[in-house]
């Protein structure tokens, strides 16, 4: 999963990315506001974290830009002032969720997977798709019920192909999902993950659909 945190604070903005980094994100930074606009705009997430109080451009018109031009992705709204004439705005703007500072870092690993399970079609931590089984919250996996010990990357993969597991992935996508823009995104580098993964899950989990990506099997 590909996050998005927008955080001036320095100390926050680590914070965020660490505990989003062990729940399974793929987690991008943003300081301000232009910048935030611009890599929402332009980029895929499958979630967003937006401090409301940024420079440049404040969060909540960061947030009624995305929503006119169209993006959709779950935003998790943060705030220091947190009134409920403030969260009405931030809500009736686009926002998914909201969470007033000072926050818990395990309150917000659980409200983002909440939100990704749901944009996903999911209403429970415990998602399956044929025999394969992911238990978002402990990150743990099973075929026909019998664990699986899987990296995080290959956790990550699974992850993304369960949540998006009523269509072909096409490669290019789980490469920007996956990987940073200091790691290997060649194509070869999704091939050897998939084939690892395959032999661990063992056949009928993941399908391929050539000239389209990669799918879980449905049976």
């Amino acid at each position: 999963m590909r996050a998005l945190a927008v955080e001036d604070d320095p100390r926050i903005a680590a914070n965020l990315s660490a505990a989003l980094s062990a729940a399974g994100f793929r987690v991008e930074l943003a300081g301000d506001g232009e910048e935030a606009w611009f890599l929402g705009d332009t980029e895929d997430y499958d979630l967003v974290v937006l401090d409301l109080g940024l420079p440049e451009i404040d969060g909540l018109s960061v947030l009624k830009r995305w929503r006119a031009n169209g993006r959709t992705m779950p935003v998790l709204v943060l705030t220091a002032r947190g009134t409920w004439q403030e969260r009405v705005e931030g809500i009736e703007a686009g926002a998914d969720d909201y969470l007033p500072k000072p926050f818990r870092m395990e309150e917000l690993v659980a409200r983002a997977r909440a939100l990704v399970r749901r944009a996903g079609g999911h209403a429970t931590a415990l998602q399956e798709t044929g025999a394969l089984s992911l238990d978002t919250n402990r990150m743990e996996v099973a075929v026909h019920e019998v664990p699986v010990k899987v990296s995080a990357l290959e956790y990550r993969l699974l992850a993304y192909l369960m949540q998006h597991r009523d269509r072909p992935v096409p490669p290019v996508e789980l490469l920007e999902h996956l990987y940073g823009d200091d790691d290997a995104r060649e194509a070869n580098a999704l091939e050897a993950v998939v084939a690892r993964l395959r032999r661990k899950l063992g056949p009928g989990v993941i399908g391929t659909r050539r000239g389209f990506g990669y799918y879980l099997e449905q049976t």
